[in-house]
Parts: structure tokens; C-alpha cells; sequence
């Protein structure tokens, strides 16, 4: 079993975090009309960056790999198993002394956001077209990523024939 890691730490470039240990989300993606959506909470207002829109995940247990915190975070916040989604592709941001690993999953089934099950962490979810984030008031971790997550995005949508578009 891993130890708590809950509380407050500063990173290398002077900023303030939530979770001694590192945190990880997870940045569950599916096939829109118009592309690729993904499934964002909207977070409580008591909550650090309260009233924003990011990722299901929180702060990592002492030696708990980034995907497993991820899975666990998703499981407290939404309700979701690790059944429910297909893992793919990590990305981090490193801080120097602490680090945000976003985890990217597909589903493994359709997930309606009005039968997920949320704790008191976020005010709602909702799947978001990814072409339309920037006129959602963003976690400012998670708008500060998009430019490296938008790649992985677009490698891991399934192709025509069962192919996967892959960088060149």
C-alpha cells in the first residue's frame, strides 16, 4: 500500500503544488462529430484553481507510479474503473522537484457524464471538443499543456483500416 502524499510542496521554478509526491490526471479522449473530445470536471470552488475546467486527478501516494494514481484519481472523482478505460500515452511536466504526469486513455465503453458518480471535487463534467478548449476557462496546468498534449491527441485517434496516424 502506498502512503499519502496529501499537501502542499513548491517546485524548482517557485511555484506551489498540491501533492508532495507529484500528481497525475488522467485525460480521457474520445471521437467527436468534430473531432476529438475529451472529458474534463469542472472544479469545486473551494478547490485550488476552484471554477476551472481540467483533468480528473489529484496528488501521487510515496512510490505510486503516475498511471496508477491517475486510474485511482478517476475511480475517487468520477466513479470510473480502470475497466472503463484503455491507458495510452503519458506526458510530464517537470517542474524540477515536482512534476504533473497527464496520463491519456480512450474509453473502454460509452461514458455518459450524467451517470458518473462525482465526489464534492468538481461541480460537473462534461465531455469538451478539443477545437472549442479555448473558450473554456481552462485549469491554468492543463492550458499551459495543450500544445504538448494536442500531438499525442491526434496519434492516438484510430484511423480507416485500423491504423493509427503516427508523427513523421
Amino acid at each position: 500500500m502506498f502512503s499519502s502524499t496529501d499537501g502542499w510542496t513548491s517546485c524548482a521554478l517557485g511555484h506551489k503544488h498540491w501533492g508532495r509526491a507529484g500528481a497525475a490526471g488522467l485525460f480521457l479522449h474520445r471521437d467527436g462529430a468534430a473531432g476529438p473530445e475529451v472529458l474534463l470536471q469542472h472544479r469545486a470552488l473551494w478547490s485550488h484553481h476552484g471554477g476551472t475546467w481540467g483533468t480528473p486527478g489529484g496528488a501521487l501516494h510515496a512510490g505510486e507510479p503516475a498511471h496508477v494514481g491517475a486510474l485511482r484519481e478517476v475511480q475517487e472523482e468520477l466513479g470510473l474503473t480502470p475497466d472503463d478505460v484503455v491507458l495510452g500515452a503519458r506526458s510530464v511536466d517537470d517542474h524540477g522537484g515536482w512534476a504533473y504526469t497527464t496520463v491519456l486513455a480512450r474509453p473502454a465503453r460509452p461514458i455518459d457524464p450524467r451517470e458518473l458518480r462525482l465526489d464534492g471535487e468538481s461541480d460537473g463534467v462534461a465531455w469538451w471538443p478539443v477545437a472549442e478548449l479555448s473558450a473554456v476557462d481552462l485549469h491554468p496546468g492543463l492550458a499551459a499543456s495543450l500544445d504538448r498534449l494536442r500531438p499525442l491527441l491526434v496519434a492516438a485517434v484510430p484511423h480507416p483500416g485500423g491504423t493509427r496516424r503516427t508523427e513523421e
